[in-house]
């Protein structure tokens, strides 16, 4: 298909600026949590990605009505004729992404059942649906696989639990809040995720009226309610997208000014950004970042979550890395397979050499387990266009990065799975001076 593959123009720094909108780990989760409500809710800040595109489906298909509202980025959710929905449909929408799972909640307080098919997503490492149902059969809930999916349903209606996590998993608190706000009694989550992300999510949902408290050391506590209502809520800026325009401007010996960025939510990143000899200054809109010239830095980088640095941000960075002077170390403790893109970025010209040993002293969740998750990165590297077949959201946009980044161009195929997670990213490609066009423009001009 022509429409999912650009050309890539590479060699010119990227000036200019850029505008983040609602991170895409809150909009959709927050549309999930408008189902739990019987009033309608107001989301602002809302970005035209798929993810967002998707979610909006699968409630229109459950009977909630959702229209744009009267400002840019704004949407309007009511959920006061919820209804079941066909299982073929839901199968149909839901084939690309991993958020029906999230559904199951807010869908058995209000129907007492709800059906999730085979589940999609990014293929970036094991990332099992095991916690979310083990949850859910913790809150009371009945699951029944069947060929087509997964049937669960509550008789009893759902009860609060004492949860503890394995892993501060992101997805399975969510799940873990989405379940226990409108449950019997009191629900502690222990090992909990705390990303902003999280937080945000309980910023909507205590305005819906439900009653959570989260302490120092990962562990939320919901006292379940009766009932919800809706919200108003503007959702907090892509911090995600954010740190990738910045690796860009590195990547690039460019100069981005990112509208929206917050400080306090990537103080990790801006440390690692300025150890390697990024620049960047803040003010109350947003942040610029720049490259200042002269050499970057080789570091020693180990993922983790929340507050540690994300693991979002690695596949960015180690583009920028290829540029930097001397040997750069980056451990992947939280997806086992993360680093699977570097093998198109040695085809381009970088030298990077994968191990399964841990590489760092981080505790690592796939140790010992045969998977390449550390790199060591051999730079300065100069980079040739080649062509490029996307992966996942961050490899993708990482890609981008380091077609912009080579001499010549690359043709970048699999670009749909940016549009999961970067709104209009080829239109602010283009704002920033990159060289980037659709094949069946350049076929035109020829003809």
């Amino acid at each position: 298909m022509q429409d999912d593959v650009l050309l890539v123009h590479g060699g010119s720094p990227l000036e200019g600026e850029v505008r983040v909108k609602g991170a895409k780990n809150l909009v959709p989760k927050a549309m999930v949590a408008a189902l739990l409500g019987e009033a309608p809710s107001r989301l602002r800040n809302v970005p035209e990605i798929s993810d967002v595109r998707i979610v909006k489906g699968l409630l229109q298909l459950h009977g909630v009505a959702v229209r744009d509202g009267d400002e840019p980025g704004e949407l309007l959710m009511d959920p006061t004729q919820v209804e079941q929905a066909n299982v073929a449909d839901i199968d149909a929408h839901a084939g690309s992404s991993r958020i029906p799972i999230l559904l199951c909640g807010p869908l058995l307080h209000r129907l007492g059942r709800a059906f999730i098919p085979d589940l999609g997503g990014c293929m970036i490492g094991d990332r099992p649906i095991d916690f979310h149902l083990s949850v859910l059969r913790e809150f009371g809930a009945v699951i029944t696989k069947r060929p087509e999916g997964l049937y669960i349903e509550a008789p009893n209606g759902l009860e609060g639990a004492k949860v503890r996590l394995p892993f501060p998993s992101v997805g399975a608190t969510e799940q873990v809040l989405l379940a226990a706000v409108r449950a019997e009694g009191t629900t502690e989550l222990s090992n909990a995720a705390v990303e902003p992300e999280i937080i945000d999510l309980i910023c909507v949902l205590q305005k819906m009226g439900a009653i959570i408290s989260v302490t120092t050391d990962r562990v939320i506590r919901i006292t379940g309610v009766a009932k919800l209502g809706g919200y108003d809520h503007r959702a907090l800026p892509d911090r995600l997208e954010a740190a990738s325009w910045a690796c860009a401007a590195l990547a690039t010996h460019g100069d981005i000014y990112v509208r929206g960025a917050r400080q306090l939510d990537m103080m990790t990143f801006l440390n690692v950004f300025r150890q390697v000899g990024g620049a960047f200054s803040i003010d109350d809109e947003g942040i610029r970042f720049w490259h200042p010239g002269g050499p970057l830095n080789a570091i020693a980088l180990e993922t983790d979550v929340h507050p540690g640095f994300q693991t979002d941000w690695q596949q960015p960075l180690v583009v920028a890395l290829t540029q930097a002077t001397g040997l750069s170390i980056v451990h992947e403790t939280v997806y086992e397979r993360r680093l699977g893109f570097t093998s198109a970025l040695n085809q381009m010209g970088a030298t990077i050499q994968l191990y399964s040993e841990c590489l760092g002293g981080t505790p690592c969740r796939f140790g010992q387990r045969n998977f390449q998750h550390s790199a060591v990165i051999s730079g300065p590297a100069k980079l040739h266009a080649t062509d490029l077949d996307i992966p996942d959201l961050r490899a993708g946009f990482s890609y981008l990065i380091a077609a912009l980044a080579a001499e010549g161009t690359s043709r970048v195929t699999g670009i749909d799975l940016i549009e999961r997670g970067y709104e209009d990213f080829q239109a602010k490609l283009e704002a920033l001076g990159a060289r980037v066009e659709l094949p069946m423009r350049v076929a035109e001009s020829v003809a």
